[in-house]
């Protein structure tokens, strides 16, 4: 065996060690999100009839395959990828839009999706505390409804707050807080720019007091400028209500203006979950490397941009082994035969052979 052999081995048996000790903080406070092999499959199957007459087998569409990871109270997770990687079907499970089909999510200790199928008095009070922000304001408003039935009508499902007035005075006040007049609430939803929708769907959603927001690309659909308006909102609510973020979001600069935590998607699958800062400064997963190397920087102005190489496989007929070995510099035998397991490296998280191995 070589000595460089040797070398890779001790760092993958060092790497595994670690994960497998008792974390600094055990007995510690438990993280307030914490989601565990969180998987989804959609069947996109043709009619029975049809497959039966042509002769094919079922089609499962895997969105979101063992995705783990936690978020500490007052703390932003943002999870980042391509367009179709499974970052919003991640966002819909966690609220309880979509069932998942296995793994866990806890929130504040209790089995989060246990209480959504229960129903009832839990699942409504687990409702309240778990509020999300949807990506098009454009989409996520009633255009028949003036501002103060949009905002009232979670306080008023819930029973949060009760009587006319008092339901005035709780809409204008939380208008007040994402920067619009008490005034607006007598307005329509066409009267006000896509920045201004966006403030009335964060109303909505901290109507009822909520711990965890998950954020499903908030800012995507608004100019720069109005971005900049809506996420330092987003940021001084945190601070002011210690609220807890979930952040979709494709856009790399948003999501260092925001996060703590980064999770790389890919396919389906988180390949890296790391903080912030140590992601952007020293990425170990190739995909993350061609992520951030497609940013454009303003002291290069002059230099050509590296796109991201490739394209997004079918996720109906992914690759074996890692499904980014496609596109992978990296990539060897193993890449396309084993499909690599997520190891921890001190607080950085990687699913990649290449690294595993100390060949990158």
């Amino acid at each position: 065996m070589s000595a460089a052999t040797m070398d890779a081995s001790a760092r993958v048996s060092s790497a595994r060690h670690a994960d497998s000790l008792p974390s600094a903080g055990q007995g510690a406070p438990q993280p307030l999100v914490r989601a565990e092999g969180l998987a989804k499959t959609f069947d996109v199957s043709p009619p029975l009839l049809n497959r039966l007459l042509e002769r094919k087998p079922r089609q499962l569409l895997h969105a979101v395959d063992d995705a783990t990871f936690s978020i500490e109270k007052g703390q932003t997770l943002a999870l980042v990828g391509e367009s179709g990687c499974g970052k919003s079907t991640v966002a819909r499970v966690l609220v309880g839009l979509y069932e998942p089909t296995r793994g866990s999510f806890h929130f504040d200790g209790q089995d989060a999706h246990a209480a959504f199928r229960a129903g009832g008095a839990r699942a409504r009070k687990l409702r309240e505390r778990i509020q999300m922000i949807f990506q098009d304001p454009y989409a996520s408003l009633n255009p028949r409804w003036r501002v103060s039935e949009i905002v009232a009508e979670p306080m008023r499902e819930h029973g949060t707050v009760s009587g006319k007035a008092a339901l005035e005075q709780r809409v204008g006040e939380l208008l007040l807080s994402v920067g619009l007049a008490p005034a607006d609430m007598t307005k329509y939803p066409h009267q006000f720019s896509g920045g201004q929708r966006q403030r009335i769907s964060i109303a909505r959603a901290l109507a009822t007091q909520p711990e965890f927001l998950v954020c499903d690309e908030p800012t995507s659909a608004l100019d720069v400028s109005v971005q900049a308006q809506v996420l330092n909102i987003m940021k001084n609510l945190q601070r002011e209500q210690g609220l807890t973020y979930l952040f979709i979001s494709h856009n790399l600069a948003v999501v260092h203006h925001v996060s703590d935590q980064v999770g790389v998607m890919y396919l389906g699958r988180i390949v890296e979950l790391a903080p912030k800062h140590a992601l952007f400064s020293t990425p170990r997963h190739p995909y993350t490397r061609m992520l951030l190397d497609a940013i454009p920087k303003m002291r290069d102005t002059g230099q050509a941009r590296t796109p991201v190489q490739g394209e997004v496989p079918n996720p109906l007929n992914p690759p074996s082994g890692c499904t980014f070995h496609p596109r992978c510099p990296h990539a060897n035998a193993r890449c396309a035969a084993e499909r690599p397991q997520m190891l921890r490296y001190g607080d950085v998280q990687v699913a990649c052979h290449a690294v595993e191995e100390g060949r990158i």
